[in-house]
C-alpha cells in the first residue's frame, strides 16, 4: 500500500484477555452488574419488575438480586413505594480508577498490553497547533530505527497518523487552519504536503475511522491511529501502534493492529465518558 492509497476498512473492536472466553465467566457476577446498570440516566429509580424486564432476568432472580444488593448498601428502598435507587456507596466501586485521574495514566497500561505483541511500539497523542504531542509511549525494538518519541516529543500533525486520526474529525475550517499551522515538508517521499491531497486524505481517515501510515514521516515504520473521541464526539486525542516495515506487510498489519487500536482508543473514550470528566487529558495549551 503506498502513502496514496485508500485505506482498508476500520475492523471493529474485539474482546481482549483470557476473561473475554465465556468459560472463565461467573455469571451470577455478570448478573449482579447488570441490575446496577439497569440504573441510570433518566431512570433513578426502579421496581423489581422493571429492573427484570430492562436485563432480562426472571423476576424471582430479579427479586433476590436487588434484595441481596440492597442488603449490601448499593441500593435502597424508596419509602412509601415498591422501588429502589442506587446509594452513594456505588462511587467506591470506581473510585480507585478515577484516582488516576488523567487519560495518559490510564493509556500507559493499555498501550504496554500490546507492545510488543502486536505492535513495536504504541502511543497516545494530542494536537497542540499543527503539531502532535506525544503524552504516553510503549516501545520495544525500534532503537535501530533511530527513532525516538518520548512523551513530550512533537511532530507535524499532518504527517503523523496520529495527527490525522485527530484531524479527521474536526471542522474543516479546523483543519485548514492546524494544517497551515506549521511548514509540510517532506519527511519521506512518501510524505503528503499538499492541503488537496491532505484533505482528501483526511475524508478517507474519517470514513474509516483510522489513519494509515507506510513510511510517510520514518523510513521503515509502519503504524495504525485510530481517534479518541470525547462525549460529544470530538477528537480529544489518538492512539497509535507501529511496526518496522520487516516485521510484515502493511496489509496483514492493518488487518492485526486495528482491532487493537480501535479497542484501546474506545476504552479510553468511554473512560472519559463514564468518568463524566474526572479522566480527562492535562492541562496544556492546545
Amino acid at each position: 500500500m503506498t502513502a496514496n492509497a485508500a485505506l482498508p476498512p476500520a475492523l471493529p473492536s474485539i474482546p481482549h484477555g483470557p476473561s473475554a472466553n465465556p468459560k472463565n465467566q461467573v455469571q451470577s457476577v455478570a448478573k449482579v452488574f447488570a441490575v446496577l446498570r439497569a440504573f441510570g440516566d433518566g431512570r433513578p429509580e426502579a421496581t423489581v419488575a422493571e429492573v427484570a424486564s430492562r436485563t432480562g432476568l426472571d423476576r424471582g432472580t430479579a427479586f433476590r438480586l436487588v434484595h441481596t444488593l440492597a442488603g449490601l448498601g448499593y441500593l435502597r428502598p424508596v419509602p412509601d413505594s415498591r422501588r429502589f435507587r442506587l446509594t452513594l456507596k456505588c462511587l467506591e466501586l470506581g473510585f480507585s480508577t478515577l484516582c488516576a485521574d488523567d487519560l495518559p495514566a490510564h493509556a500507559e497500561p493499555l498501550l504496554q498490553e500490546v507492545v510488543p505483541a502486536a505492535a513495536d511500539a504504541a502511543s497516545l497523542g494530542v494536537l497542540e497547533g499543527g503539531e502532535v504531542v506525544y503524552l504516553a509511549r510503549a516501545e520495544r525494538g525500534l532503537r535501530h530505527h533511530g527513532l525516538v518519541r518520548r512523551p513530550g516529543a512533537r511532530l507535524g500533525a499532518y504527517a503523523t497518523a496520529l495527527g490525522q486520526a485527530i484531524l479527521a474529525f474536526q471542522p474543516r475550517s479546523e483543519q485548514l487552519a492546524r494544517l497551515d499551522a506549521v511548514e509540510r515538508v517532506k519527511l519521506s517521499e512518501r510524505t503528503l504536503t499538499g492541503i488537496d491531497e491532505l484533505l482528501d486524505r483526511l475524508a478517507q481517515v474519517r470514513a474509516r475511522g483510522l489513519a494509515v501510515s507506510d513510511g510517510e514521516n520514518a523510513y521503515g515504520l509502519r503504524t495504525v491511529a485510530a481517534p479518541v473521541l470525547d462525549p460529544h464526539g470530538a477528537p480529544a486525542a489518538a492512539v497509535s501502534l507501529t511496526i518496522s516495515a520487516a516485521r510484515m506487510p502493511i496489509e496483514a498489519f492493518v488487518e492485526a493492529a486495528a482491532p487493537h487500536a480501535l479497542r484501546i482508543a474506545g476504552e479510553l473514550a468511554e473512560g472519559m465518558r463514564l468518568s463524566l470528566g474526572a479522566i480527562g487529558l492535562p492541562r496544556r495549551g492546545r
